[in-house]
């Protein structure tokens, strides 16, 4: 019903691809920065380790369902990981899956999550979709502000969280993007 996504997607400055056993160490480390009221991060016992990851990786080596895909991000100059970012199914669908991004602290505020994202839009388009969702708690500022430039609207729902803070539901329609 819908083309596959990419694999690899290419832009100006970055590279998007298939995580390799290799990126274990990198994708463990977004896992460590993350902020304390993430539902995933390493635990106190530091699991994941870089091990169980580096199984993941090769288990799933798009990091996402068939026919979607979860990312690295590459700087084209440099080859160096800084993040990740494509579709999941999340707590969305299939049909209409959610977009997911995360970059390494070091690569925030140079517009690499927009214009990753950007192209998974693009690329979400051309498999015959027509809506993505994103989920993002209330107090992420700069996610909210990488969907906007994207054209994505909140949705109206959320789910309250007092603990974790409240989830907001963005969404975009694809055949008006």
């Amino acid at each position: 019903m819908y083309d596959d996504f990419p694999a690899e997607l290419t832009t100006e400055r970055l590279y998007l691809r298939r995580w390799q056993p290799s990126d274990a160490e990198d994708h463990r480390g977004l896992w460590v920065e993350r902020d304390h009221r993430a539902r995933r991060r390493i635990d106190a016992d530091g699991h994941p380790t870089v091990e169980e990851m580096r199984e993941w990786l090769i288990d799933n080596p798009l990091g996402a369902e068939p026919g979607l895909g979860l990312l690295p991000i590459e700087l084209r100059t440099t080859g160096e990981f800084i993040g990740y970012c494509g579709l999941t199914v999340g707590q969305a669908t299939f049909d209409e899956p959610e977009i997911a991004y995360e970059l390494a602290r070091r690569a925030h505020g140079h517009g690499y999550a927009t214009e990753a994202a950007r192209a998974v839009v693009d690329a979400a388009a051309r498999t015959g979709r027509k809506r993505l969702w994103a989920s993002v708690r209330q107090w992420n500022a700069p996610s909210f502000r990488v969907l906007e430039k994207l054209g994505f609207e909140n949705s109206g729902q959320g789910i309250a969280d007092p603990e974790r803070g409240d989830l907001v539901w963005m969404t975009l329609q694809l055949d008006q993007a």
